[in-house]
């Protein structure tokens, strides 16, 4: 059956949006996750994946028009299938709407136009509209809410930010198009949703909207969806029971937040418990239904009966947590299998010389106001590399490769939910210092989940480096598109052979896993001979 595409809503503020490019046409096979065209929003070109398999069998906006979003975009469906039906359909849609904005009472008629759609046939009251859970990137399907910065009853203009949203790229601020007071919050804080869940309701000031809430629907949904996520499923610590034993003094104080051995608490208050070695099962919650919140964990004081029977009584008791997979970790985790299954690997495997490396750092550290990582410079010595080799800077689709004639370097940062892959752009046009202060500023921001989804977008090739962690050496998998990633190990001092002497040295060892299908062997080879001139002989990178 033909799945109609739509105007995605890429951006937390696109309204529009403009077809750059298409990457597929009329008659060709779409695979799930294939790149459809590259839309520009209001913030950026981003490329537009399919979520369908088919053959796209219509075009609704050609390359550099514009259009509303959920203007029909393309068709997918099985070859040679009508879908004239769906396009005449649209069509229709798309005049009575025209016809609507032209009429005099089009603001009122939009409104509750509007409002029907957020929450399927259920008649709102006057001035109420209902906010849902936006798409905020182009693969996000579900978002968690990190934080609220409005509150029930708290007055909205159109512009302020209800709350920080997680998606799974990062953490977006998400602004209201609406004015009016926050009436109604359908997620709680740490809690997730699919995009078009109930988010939250903005009317006027105390406007019952219980009913909207209870009977909220998402137009087209199944019996089965759930428009909001199971409460506290992300706060759970299980706490295995235990037989009682005759012989102990006293058993654990039970406390009001525990139900069927569950303690409920908000991630905040649990990471405060972490660090504090705080047992959550004796913190009596103060928040909802017993739930332990932050002023709980701040203001909690041993019981000195606890106290003795932990000090003096190992129970032995089994305990684990169970924590949920955020966006970004359920994220990783599927980028990451479909390019270590569907690009043939490779690894090539170098050790470099790194005297003069250390020299030239610590000579370039020694200006005023300047400070350079090793890293930096192995960040410049690829770019000027990529430039030589543009095979190994290149990406791979189904019917063509793209050699980039730019260079774009993604520089991997741990953060505590998994990874991110900040892009350094042009980074052979940028001098150490610039680079430096680039991958410094991109570093802390992707620790405060800052990261835009512009800075995250468009590398050509990547480096991840646990050199600063100790490990000589180690493989990663492809950052697709890319057709290579470079794995960085530490320096290690060690005796190495020069001239025929055993001298001391320091070395330092680089694993490059490259995709099959666009670099060769020895066009890897090659690359990393280049790669060797630079790190080896630095100077040459100022020429």
């Amino acid at each position: 059956m033909a799945e109609v595409i739509n105007m995605p809503r890429l951006s937390d503020t696109m309204e529009e949006g403009t077809v750059a490019t298409w990457l597929k046409k009329v008659g060709d096979k779409v695979e799930e996750g294939d790149i459809l065209a590259e839309i520009e929003t209001d913030k950026a070109t981003m490329e537009f994946e399919s979520f369908n398999e088919g053959t796209l069998l219509h075009i609704g906006i050609q390359e550099g028009e514009t259009a509303k979003v959920d203007t029909l975009l393309a068709i997918i469906g099985e070859e040679g299938e009508d879908i004239s039906g769906l396009i005449n359909g649209k069509t229709s849609e798309a005049k009575s709407d025209a016809s609507e904005e032209k009429s005099e009472d089009t603001s009122a008629e939009n409104d509750e136009e509007s409002a029907s759609q957020s929450s399927g046939s259920q008649e709102l009251p006057e001035g109420v509209i209902v906010v849902t859970m936006p798409r905020l990137s182009d693969t996000m399907e579900e978002g968690t809410v990190a934080s609220w910065l409005k509150q029930v009853g708290d007055d909205v203009e159109e512009g302020d930010i209800l709350a920080e949203i997680e998606t799974d790229k990062a953490t977006m601020e998400f602004e209201s198009f609406q004015s009016g007071t926050l009436l109604h919050i359908g997620l709680n804080e740490g809690e997730s949703a699919k995009v078009d869940a109930l988010l939250a309701i903005i009317g006027p000031a105390g406007t019952d909207v219980s009913d909207v809430a209870k009977n909220f629907k998402i137009e087209g949904a199944s019996s089965e969806t759930k428009t909001e996520a199971p409460k506290q499923e992300e706060q759970k610590v299980e706490v295995p029971k235990q037989e009682a034993k005759k012989e102990t003094p006293a058993a654990t104080p039970t406390t009001n937040n525990t139900a069927n051995g569950r303690v409920f608490v908000s991630p905040l208050a649990k990471k405060m418990a972490e660090e504090k070695g705080i047992n959550l099962a004796q913190v009596n919650g103060s928040g909802e239904n017993g739930r332990i919140v932050k002023r709980d964990i701040e203001n909690f004081t041993p019981s000195s009966q606890a106290a003795s029977v932990g000090k003096f009584v190992p129970t032995g008791q089994e305990d684990f947590d169970e924590v949920a997979n955020s966006n970004m970790r359920k994220a990783i985790a599927k980028n990451l299998a479909k390019s270590k299954f569907t690009a043939p690997h490779y690894y090539l495997n170098v050790e470099f010389d790194m005297e003069n490396a250390m020299a030239f750092r610590a000579q370039y550290n020694s200006l005023p106001d300047t400070k350079i990582s090793y890293n930096d410079m192995i960040v410049k010595a690829c770019a000027l590399a990529l430039k030589a080799h543009p095979q190994v800077n290149s990406q791979w689709f189904d019917d063509k490769m793209r050699l980039n004639n730019h260079v774009h370097i993604g520089v991997a940062v741990a953060v505590p939910d998994g990874l991110v892959v900040p892009v350094v752009r042009f980074a052979n046009e940028q001098s150490l210092t610039q680079i430096g202060a680039a991958v410094k500023e991109y570093a802390g921001k992707a620790r405060n989940k800052k990261l835009t989804l512009d800075e995250m977008e468009g590398s050509t090739f990547t480096i991840s480096n646990l050199g600063m962690f100790g490990i000589e050496s180690f493989t990663s998998i492809i950052n697709q598109p890319n057709s290579a990633i470079l794995s960085v190990g530490a320096i290690v001092s060690k005796p190495v052979v020069k001239n025929g002497q055993v001298v001391p040295g320091n070395t330092m060892k680089l694993t490059m896993a490259c995709d099959h299908r666009t670099v060769d062997g020895a066009t890897g080879a090659q690359f990393l001979q280049t790669l060797k001139g630079y790190i080896e002989n630095p100077v040459t990178m100022l020429v």
